[in-house]
């Protein structure tokens, strides 16, 4: 089988299961990607431990496992609640002592680079922990819902994957000037345009339909796909370059691994949750 029926199979056996999920419950959703939050959190400590340099990888695992579980739950229960901002914010508080146990348990590795073992161990939160999370926020109770489904994630969802493939599919078949060639020989400017113009489509598609959302905030969430989903992928092509490797895993056919698949929205759901936090949408 070609590696393009591959990615396709297992890119739609991926959509349908998280529909699946979100259909039945946003619980079945959140415990799906823990595991994905658990996997990637193991693959990325995994990349990084060549080398001179070895972060801790089970506690690095099992505390950004932590904090994905704390953030969900803690904001799930600030929405009961309307006593002040100030505890939209529990899901960022509670979890903070998890940042320096590291520096702690580094006491007594005897590691040569005990500094960096740290800063790798925690990047491994912010970079994979935490923007996970903030996708069970865009579907906390309240949050405005279509057929069952909550909107802002699963239009996020669908405006990801419409960027991603067309952008993949045009420049694979289209593409001839290199967008970034020093970071990614393969993404191409004639991709990125194709994706980006048929995103934005598709927004404007979707607020003809769906008006809880506004024109604006559609095309807003579109955006910031388009700006940051980029740089997630240049950052994770940076990640895997500086290292010396093609794919972060094999877990996912035609796809790699886990950072392979979610590297778009790893930079851009937090931007998109701050819009929404920011407007009280979510």
């Amino acid at each position: 089988m070609s590696n393009f029926w591959t990615r396709t199979i297992t890119g739609l056996s991926m959509v349908f299961v998280l529909l699946a999920a979100l259909y039945f419950s946003g619980w079945v959703f959140a415990a799906i990607f823990l595991v994905i939050t658990i996997l990637g959190l193991w693959e990325f400590y995994g990349l990084i431990s060549h080398g001179p340099y070895h972060p801790q990888k089970l506690y690095g695992t099992l505390s950004g496992a932590a904090i994905y579980i704390i953030s969900t739950l803690s904001y799930f229960l600030s929405c009961h609640f309307h006593e002040g901002l100030w505890i939209s914010f529990l899901p960022f508080i509670i979890p903070l002592p998890l940042f320096f146990i590291s520096f702690i348990l580094e006491i007594y590795r005897k590691q040569t680079h005990p500094l960096i073992n740290i800063a790798l161990t925690t990047l491994g939160f912010i970079y994979i922990a935490i923007p996970l999370s903030l996708l069970n926020m865009f579907s906390a109770p309240g949050v405005h819902e279509f057929m069952g489904f909550p909107i802002i994630l699963v239009g996020y969802f669908s405006l990801t994957w419409i960027y991603d493939t067309v952008a993949y599919l045009y420049g694979k078949q289209f593409g001839k000037h290199k967008f970034f060639e020093r970071i990614s020989p393969k993404k191409t400017w004639e991709g990125t345009i194709a994706g980006g113009i048929v995103t934005l489509l598709a927004a404007f598609f979707f607020s003809v339909f769906i008006k809880d959302l506004t024109l604006c905030d559609w095309l807003i969430m579109a955006t910031l796909i388009l700006i940051f989903g980029t740089y997630g992928d240049l950052a994770e092509s940076l990640i895997k370059r500086s290292l010396n490797i093609k794919d972060s895993g094999n877990i996912l056919p035609g796809h790699g691994g886990i950072l392979d698949r979610f590297d778009t929205v790893l930079i851009s759901a937090p931007f998109v949750f701050l819009y929404f936090f920011l407007i009280q949408h979510i």
